[in-house]
């Protein structure tokens, strides 16, 4: 999906955004109606802040991405599961313990090097993809909550209704390129990779606990460097490798920890 994203730097944000929800409320949406599923949500508060977080995450992150190399884009976003387990404490009333702490501050020593801040201009891309991972994980928080009361596909319909209703007043108030064959495609390939995703993520946060889940989303680090390396041939600098190493590193402690405790 970041790929995707990246692919198309003519494309304004707010049609990439919508693409990405349209085809998701379409791909949920009609299995739902052929199936007379309910859509009444039990818990329409809930509903909507995870909606609103995830909409903030995905523009953040989106907008990073726009202005960031594919493999710091995403190595910053990976700090979301470190938010899911602040907020979850917070929120969830879920113990934080010692080797989270240890964890947390591993990941954000490596979030200062991959950001590098130099307090220019330069920083904002960095800031604005570190606000994305701070509502990305106020979301999945959310979720983590929401799932007792709604079922995912629910849960996915309504965050892909409400970005899609929200971002329909920015195109028309001049954010939208009529697409050529090879960018719809990319927008085409960003809603179904997306899409595939949030709902594998959304039933993930139904069966464990939200402070769990996050080493399983780091293959994403291996995977965006390829990426970038093959297409725009962008390599990490040594600061950022560094600094990816500590973020696993301590998705790696939480984790392990995690299981030996289990």
């Amino acid at each position: 999906m970041a790929a995707a994203v990246k692919s198309v730097p003519q494309i304004p944000l707010a049609e990439k955004v919508f693409f990405r929800n349209f085809i998701g409320l379409i791909a949920v949406g009609i299995p739902m109606l052929r199936n007379r599923v309910s859509f009444k949500p039990n818990n329409p508060k809930l509903v909507f802040l995870r909606s609103a977080f995830g909409l903030s995450g995905v523009a953040m992150y989106y907008a990073s991405l726009e202005r960031l190399n594919l493999s710091d884009a995403v190595i910053i976003n990976k700090l979301s599961p470190f938010f899911v387990i602040i907020l979850s404490m917070v929120f969830l009333k879920e113990k934080i313990k010692k080797h989270q702490f240890a964890a947390i501050g591993l990941a954000l020593i490596g979030a200062a090097l991959v950001v590098k801040p130099g307090f220019n201009f330069e920083l904002l891309p960095a800031l604005i993809g570190l606000s994305g991972a701070f509502f990305a994980g106020a979301a999945y928080t959310t979720i983590r909550k929401l799932s007792a009361y709604d079922p995912a596909q629910l849960i996915v319909f309504y965050f892909c209704l409400f970005s899609t209703i929200v971002t329909i007043p920015f195109m028309f108030a001049g954010q939208f390129v009529v697409p050529t064959g090879s960018e719809l495609f990319y927008l085409v390939l960003i809603g179904l990779s997306a899409l595939t995703a949030q709902l594998f993520m959304t039933n993930a946060y139904r069966h464990a606990p939200a402070s769990q889940l996050s080493i399983y989303t780091y293959a994403n680090v291996v995977f965006s460097t390829f990426l970038g390396f093959v297409i725009w041939a962008e390599w990490p600098d040594t600061l950022t490798l560094l600094g990816a190493g500590l973020i696993v590193g301590g998705s790696g402690i939480n984790f392990y920890f995690n299981q030996k405790q289990k």
